[in-house]
């Protein structure tokens, strides 16, 4: 068995705010420790960590926030890039060496700086200049490697939701987070003195609609803000610590990359089937909400309960750093899980989706 013994996480700060001028380390490392202080482990007791980033420019950045963190020079760190779904799968491989027996104790996550990100320069082979460049391929054809903005509302149309039902789904997502602000803070470690998620808000049905539009029914208010931060979880081979959470089962699977918001469909039911539960078997889920149509249609093909789902707000309510989102999912549910089974799952540009599943 493996066990998540810890978890802790940033507040979110969109782009360009509180931790603007904060590096990939600057953001993991307070979290890292804070992980080891809340089960009394040592520095010394971390066999690795694995880190997920999505926009930085290389280098191993869980070597730097290992070294940041103060953990001994012997932990090498491994960083992976699986984009949205990276912070979840960086559990998963954490989840995958304490299993075989290559590690006892894992620290896994995610942190982003999206707005320390590098600027990204295309080469010219034939000796012209270098073209910039905000994204790379999520697919090498084209016709299969949609905006993700397009693609969000292609989705909407598919499912017959318009800009006002989006909205309404994005509205109760700040409601919630609002309403939880003081219970939030508990799992996450100030950093830059910022300790809340900064960009909850009151979103009324007319602040929405003056929300800029970015495709469509897709707008600012309905589609996940940048952000910047850092979520990270302790994975053990024991149930160390004083409330500690099974993981019971998980999985990364692709799908079309045309349809990127509909990736973690299959991977959500093969996960509760390798759990042997049922949807409504369920007592808490935490669904990634890039868009709100995505998260609408995850949870409806999914057969989840609604009221179980991101019960105090999602991502649309925080923000979206995107290589450590995954793991915020995690986060959440370690802290709000009281008993039973939660899930986890979240979708990731090129048709990719990742679930996890775990009880207390």
């Amino acid at each position: 068995m493996t066990w998540i013994i810890a978890a802790r996480r940033t507040a979110v700060a969109p782009v360009n705010g509180a931790f603007r001028r904060l590096l990939v380390h600057d953001l993991a490392a307070p979290v890292i420790r804070a992980c080891l202080a809340d089960v009394g482990l040592d520095p010394q007791d971390v066999d690795e960590v694995i880190l997920s980033n999505a926009l930085g420019g290389g280098g191993n950045p869980a070597r730097l926030a290992a070294l940041a963190a103060g953990l001994p020079v012997a932990v090498a760190g491994l960083s992976v890039d699986r984009q949205c779904a990276g912070g979840l799968d960086a559990i998963l491989l954490a989840r995958a060496l304490v299993e075989s027996g290559a590690a006892r104790i894992v620290v896994a996550g995610g942190s982003e700086s999206y707005s320390r990100r590098p600027i990204r320069l295309a080469t010219d082979p034939d000796g012209g200049p270098a073209v910039p460049y905000d994204r790379p391929a999520f697919s090498p054809f084209p016709d299969q490697d949609p905006d993700l903005h397009d693609a969000a509302w292609q989705l909407a149309q598919r499912l017959g939701l318009t800009r006002k039902d989006m909205d309404a789904w994005a509205a109760f997502s700040h409601a919630k987070a609002l309403a939880a602000r003081s219970r939030l803070m508990a799992e996450i470690v100030p950093v830059a003195g910022l300790s809340f998620d900064a960009f909850t808000r009151a979103l009324s049905p007319a602040l929405a609609a003056r929300a800029r539009v970015l495709v469509g029914g897709i707008t600012a208010a309905n589609a996940a803000v940048a952000a910047d931060g850092a979520a990270f979880v302790i994975v053990a081979d024991r149930p160390l610590g004083p409330n500690p959470m099974r993981i019971v089962a998980g999985q990364t699977q692709g799908a079309d990359p045309a349809e990127p918001g509909l990736a973690p469909l299959k991977v959500m039911a093969q996960a509760l089937r390798m759990a042997g539960l049922a949807p409504t078997a369920l007592q808490m889920a935490e669904v990634m909400e890039a868009y709100a149509a995505q998260a609408m249609a995850c949870v409806a093909a999914c057969g989840l309960d609604p009221a179980i789902v991101n019960p105090d707000g999602g991502a649309l309510a925080r923000g979206h750093p995107i290589g450590a989102s995954g793991a915020i999912l995690a986060v959440r549910l370690f802290h709000g899980l009281v008993a039973g089974h939660g899930l986890a799952a979240i979708a990731a540009a090129g048709g990719l989706g990742t679930a996890l599943v775990v009880a207390r």
